[in-house]
């Protein structure tokens, strides 16, 4: 099918990846029916399993996206209940859709996919002018024309069966207005924050209640140390096999003596010329006549060598010299048209060349001055001369030394052989602990050297690890001496911590109740509240540089009778009081225009409905998530899924 793809072989990586890879971001749809094989299932749509290989293969590829797209993060972070659940649900999203456009016959055809490719300014990158495709990297992604047009069609499939329902929202004017006011509204509000720091002095902590916030299990994590290595490495790269090579003195002066001409500084000349104008494409009896006129001013230059500086005044026809005597300033080979040049370059200090002709007519010189041209010596040159050849002889030897660093440090148990024998220094790094930022240029700061510290294989054999390119022409082996697991730390160890844990927390506590007192009072004697700062106009968009948790309490209290009071938690930064004295319409300015805002709540409405069809969609093909995927996820990500999903219909 598709011959149009069929006749060509390639297409561009990045439309990969844009394109295809999101769309099937856990798996591809051909042999669908395969998955209902599986035997540890997680999960079921229309009657088919999703197995635990399929979802650990998922959140595999999005760890490597991850890797791709930013090479300096912390893949770990992908490693959580949360985020394994919200890969499941993309599995089972994937399976519900390609059910409804199978069911809705909705695969486009060759035709279409062919008038798409030609057509949509997303795949201009890929067309050859004559249209047909450019023929890169379709094979090096494990791909023919055959699935690349397979895939294209399943990614439009799957993206009708919700466009059919978003792309055809209508959001009335009168709803968008509304929508718009509720959002942009503004509001005259006078607050009063009561700040935990205000009460630190006043509070004090029992050892009891020190050992009841460290007891406490909400505060675990943050007593926590982390899993730490310490170990031992070894780097090679250019600069340090360059450093081990010895280079002979004939080498050094060979280099020196075929590679003279870097080493000159160039020659600059200063001229005075009499020009006498005549176009390149002038008649021959014209040349002739400019000719005879420079002839003449020549003899008399010769005659009064002294003098050529006032000729040049008098008779060039040169406007940006005559009036400096045709004095032209320093100038090297290059600067000037060539038969000048070369006369000027011809010449002796104070000589006057014959009559030059060059495209702009005839010429007249006089050398003044010349500069320059010296050599510089072979002995001062020699230390950048060394660098150089060094830096060469390197680059050769680099595979070699690499190869030999490869193999030995596999070969060995510790490193010093390896270091002995390629002349390097063992290095250590103390309680090294991933995600922590090394000293900027440190190769400790190349994520890859987390990477392979943190191996469970080099954890637990303790042996050389296996080199690892960490840059170019930069290999690294290490070897952990000593792994130090997470754990939580003695209270002893973490005193201070727990002591300003505790302190914070009966600070804000004191600022809580004074503020939640403050509140009572000045809702039945609005006369006591006269301290309260002046008012502010808040909205959304301009938030006077107060707490979000007060700008939406504020935006979201109900003003039906004014002044409204609303006390506002802030945790363990206190609390703050806020008083509504007037409701204002929104500001359209703030909102950009009513059009614009409007085309926000059509956008946020279409993904609204599309999801409400997608539940819709979810029920009618019973997309079950089992208990067996709580074994994976773990039971905080099952039990924060959404109400039902687990073991139930959706």
């Amino acid at each position: 099918m598709f011959d149009f793809f069929r006749r060509h072989t390639r297409v561009l990586q990045f439309i990969l990846l844009l394109l295809i890879v999101p769309s099937f971001v856990v798996f591809g749809i051909q042999g669908y029916d395969q998955f209902s094989e599986g035997k540890d299932e997680v999960a079921k749509v229309d009657g088919q399993a999703i197995t635990r290989a399929e979802w650990d293969q998922a959140h595999r590829n999005q760890v490597e996206r991850l890797r791709t797209q930013m090479p300096n993060a912390d893949v770990k972070l992908l490693d959580t209940p949360e985020v394994r659940q919200r890969v499941l649900d993309d599995l089972i999203r994937q399976r519900v859709l390609f059910a409804a456009a199978r069911d809705l016959h909705l695969t486009p055809t060759d035709d279409r996919l062919k008038r798409l490719f030609e057509t949509d300014p997303q795949f201009a990158n890929l067309r050859n002018p004559d249209g047909t495709v450019r023929k890169e990297l379709l094979a090096a992604q494990g791909m023919n024309s055959q699935i690349f047009a397979a895939r294209l069609g399943q990614d439009m499939a799957l993206n009708q069966v919700l466009s059919g329902v978003g792309g055809t929202a209508v959001v009335p004017e009168a709803v968008a207005r509304t929508a718009v006011d509720a959002f942009y509204q503004r509001r005259d509000v006078r607050v009063q924050t009561f700040a935990a720091k205000d009460y630190l002095a006043k509070a004090d902590a029992s050892d009891a209640e020190l050992q009841a916030y460290y007891d406490d299990p909400k505060h675990a994590a943050r007593l926590q140390a982390p899993e730490s290595v310490s170990f031992e490495y070894l780097v090679l790269d250019l600069a340090t096999v360059a450093r081990s090579l010895s280079v002979a003195e004939d080498d050094l002066r060979k280099y020196y003596s075929e590679n003279a001409s870097r080493y000159e500084q160039p020659q600059e000349r200063r001229a005075r010329h009499i020009l006498i104008k005549v176009d390149a494409g002038a008649p021959a009896d014209a040349k002739a006549k400019a000719k005879a006129r420079a002839e003449t001013l020549l003899a008399e230059a010769r005659k009064n060598p002294a003098g050529f500086a006032d000729l040049a005044r008098a008779q060039s026809e040169d406007p940006g010299s005559a009036k400096q005597g045709g004095d032209l300033d320093w100038f090297v080979r290059g600067a000037m048209v060539k038969p000048f040049e070369d006369a000027a370059f011809a010449l002796k200090k104070g000589e006057i060349s014959g009559v030059v002709e060059s495209d702009f007519g005839f010429h007249i010189l006089q050398l003044d001055d010349l500069r320059g041209g010296d050599k510089r010596s072979f002995e001062s040159v020699r230390p950048e001369i060394e660098d150089e050849v060094r830096k060469s002889l390197a680059q050769k030897r680099y595979a070699e030394a690499a190869e030999q660093f490869s193999n030995l440090a596999e070969q060995e148990d510790t490193l010093q052989p390896v270091a002995d024998k390629l002349k390097l220094t063992v290095q250590r790094a103390e309680r090294f602990v991933r995600g922590v930022q090394a000293e900027p240029g440190s190769v400790l700061a190349n994520p890859k050297v987390a990477e392979v510290a943190f191996l469970a294989d080099n954890l637990r054999s303790k042996r050389n690890a296996l080199a690892v390119e960490i840059g170019a022409n930069q290999l690294l082996s290490l070897r952990v001496t000593e792994h130090q697991p997470s754990r939580k730390q003695a209270l002893a160890e973490v005193r201070e911590q727990v002591k300003a844990g505790v302190l914070q927390a009966k600070a804000a506590k004191a600022a809580r109740e004074e503020g939640a007192s403050k509140l009572a009072q000045w809702k039945t004697q609005p006369a006591a509240a006269g301290t309260l700062p002046a008012a502010v106009t808040l909205s959304r968009v301009k938030t006077q540089n107060l707490p979000r948790a007060v700008v939406e309490a504020v935006l979201k209290a109900k003003a039906d009778a004014l002044p409204a009071w609303i006390g506002v938690d802030l945790g363990d930064e206190g609390y703050a009081v806020a008083v509504i004295e007037k409701v204002q319409a929104a500001d359209l300015a703030e909102a950009g225009s009513l059009d614009k805002a409007r085309a926000q709540v059509t956008q946020m409405w279409a993904q609204a409905e599309s999801e409400a069809y997608y539940a819709a969609l979810r029920k009618r093909y019973k997309a079950v998530v089992l208990d067996s995927a709580k074994a994976v996820s773990g039971d905080d990500a099952a039990a924060s899924a959404p109400a039902g999903a687990s073991g139930s219909t959706k």
